[in-house]
């Protein structure tokens, strides 16, 4: 049995490389992820500030239900698109995340 010596700093190399690589790319995307979240934290806070001031103003219970039901509607509805978008950057992030290891 012999070792061939000269190449395990090779190998050794080759691993580091592969680690480096997979830990950038999922950075980068954890960094998206992160930006995204905050995004739609933003926008979804802005909605329902909104909502609440349109809330406070209404005249009678009808138009209250309708308000609250329209505004439960767009929030489920942006949810969801939300929902999709992340769950497409953590597949993005988990494909480019094991790339470099499949050599």
């Amino acid at each position: 049995m012999s070792t061939d010596f000269p190449q395990i700093p090779v190998s050794a190399t080759n691993a580091f490389e592969a680690v480096t690589a997979a830990t950038a790319s999922s950075t980068k995307g954890l960094q998206a992820i992160a930006t995204e979240m905050t995004d739609y934290s933003k926008k979804s806070f802005e909605k329902s500030r909104a909502h609440f001031e349109k809330l406070v103003g209404v005249k009678n219970v009808n138009e209250a239900i309708q308000l609250q039901s329209d505004f439960a509607k767009s929030a489920y509805e942006d949810f969801v698109a939300e929902a999709t978008k992340i769950s497409g950057l953590y597949s993005d992030l988990a494909k480019e995340a094991f790339t470099p290891t499949k050599k």
